[in-house]
């Protein structure tokens, strides 16, 4: 067991950190109401879908840093961390499909990457705890990125945007597989 792994055992979980990460969880049914039912009626009504899920989001980094400067780090949040994020992204994911903005076949490939990871990743946590690569936070950030563009009715706006967010979501879309593939590799070379 590596010296990090077992100070986050030694760490308590109720913690600050994690506290962020089960209130980004929390706000995931929050953020599929307010999509389904948007109110009050009016220009601004589909937009606090999307605050609420720019809140959510934004949070993924501001726990980590937080954890990481205060020493907070902990097996649990690192377990929990990537599930906020998944449970986020699928379900605006599904969203979008559901409404057709977004093609099932994308939300598919990337939640089997998504839903194979974490499975994976409970799978062996008797042996190891694997927090996240590089590739995947940055495979996080894009999702989010390009996500929120979708959720929001800019394009609804300008219509020149909409090519745009569909160019950006199968860049993620190839990033997602190619981080799960590279997760998959380095983990199996590392055993």
């Amino acid at each position: 067991m590596s010296q990090k792994t077992t100070q986050a055992a030694r760490v308590s979980a109720w913690n600050l950190p994690n506290a962020i990460t089960l209130a980004r969880i929390l706000l995931v049914p929050y953020f599929v109401w307010l999509y389904l039912n948007p109110a009050p009626e009016g220009l601004l009504a589909p937009w606090w879908a999307v605050a609420v899920f720019t809140l959510a989001i934004a949070t993924d980094g501001l726990d980590g840093a937080i954890a990481r400067s205060r020493g907070l780090v902990t097996n649990l949040g690192k377990i929990l961390d990537p599930i906020a994020d998944k449970a986020l992204i699928g379900a605006a994911l599904i969203l979008l499909s559901l409404e057709g903005r977004v093609l099932w076949v994308a939300t598919a490939l990337i939640l089997i990457r998504e839903i194979g990871m974490t499975v994976f990743r409970l799978a062996i946590i008797r042996h190891r705890v694997i927090g996240a690569s590089g590739g995947g936070k940055l495979k996080t950030v894009l999702q989010a990125i390009t996500v929120g563009l979708l959720l929001s009715p800019i394009d609804l706006l300008l219509t020149w945007v909409a090519p745009i967010e569909q160019m950006l979501l199968w860049l993620v879309v190839l990033i997602t597989v190619v981080t799960g593939v590279q997760y998959l590799v380095a983990v199996r070379k590392a055993s």
